[in-house]
């Protein structure tokens, strides 16, 4: 899953991205409230992290510019303002989480998941399309009730695709979820991964389905 994390404590932010990497949370890290919507236009996120006091525009200036806008991604905030009327007024605004420093990040992980499943209508921490089923707390995939054998990478494209259900995924957004610590990596390596996954898929009701101009497509089928 792909976060966007608006914090401007250097420390605090660098320790983020790094444990919540180890919990397949890919996290973009952004120090100033201005630069969140160039964010969200340039890239499709599951969920934001938003610290109330940055610099340029603060977080209740940013909730307010997101809702406003009608943009519907999944807000947690993050901050040390932890007061009941502050809580209240974030979810009045327009936040769907709000958790106080200082914390622990088995929480915010929890949390996250919780969010980002609500927000795609399920409420059981797993992902499903047809007899192919991901569950996120034990990071495993089972088709038709069996483990589903798959490499790293395998692992993280198919999981991509398993939990943007029907909604493609372009070669851009696989390569910056697969790929993300390395560099100059061509188009064709997702290509490559799309062609195993489905050799893996072959005989089941379940196929990567490619939208020509739009990317690829995790479905079931009769």
């Amino acid at each position: 899953m792909r976060i966007l994390l608006a914090e401007d404590e250097t420390d605090l932010a660098t320790w983020l991205v790094k444990a919540l990497a180890q919990n397949d949370f890919q996290v973009d890290w952004v120090n100033d409230g201005r630069l969140v919507r160039r964010s969200l236009k340039a890239t499709r996120y599951d969920a934001l992290i938003l610290d109330l006091g940055l610099p340029g525009l603060d977080g209740h200036d940013v909730l307010a510019d997101l809702r406003e806008a009608d943009h519907r991604l999944p807000v947690l905030i993050l901050t040390a303002r932890d007061t009941l009327n502050e809580r209240v007024d974030c979810l009045h605004a327009g936040a769907d989480d709000f958790l106080a420093k200082p914390f622990d990040v088995a929480e915010l992980e929890a949390r996250l998941t919780a969010l980002i499943r609500r927000s795609r209508g399920q409420e059981h921490p797993r992902f499903a399309c047809g007899p192919l089923v991901y569950d996120s707390a034990s990071k495993q995939f089972r088709l038709q009730h069996e483990p589903l054998n798959l490499t790293p990478r395998e692992h993280a494209v198919l999981r991509a695709l398993i939990q943007h259900p029907g909604e493609p995924l372009s070669k851009r957004e696989l390569l910056e979820r697969v790929f993300s610590d390395e560099q100059d990596v061509h188009p064709e390596a997702i290509e490559v991964l799309i062609h195993r996954i489905r050799k893996r898929l072959e005989g089941t009701p379940v196929r990567v389905t490619t939208l020509r101009g739009l990317g690829y497509l995790l479905e079931a089928v009769a």
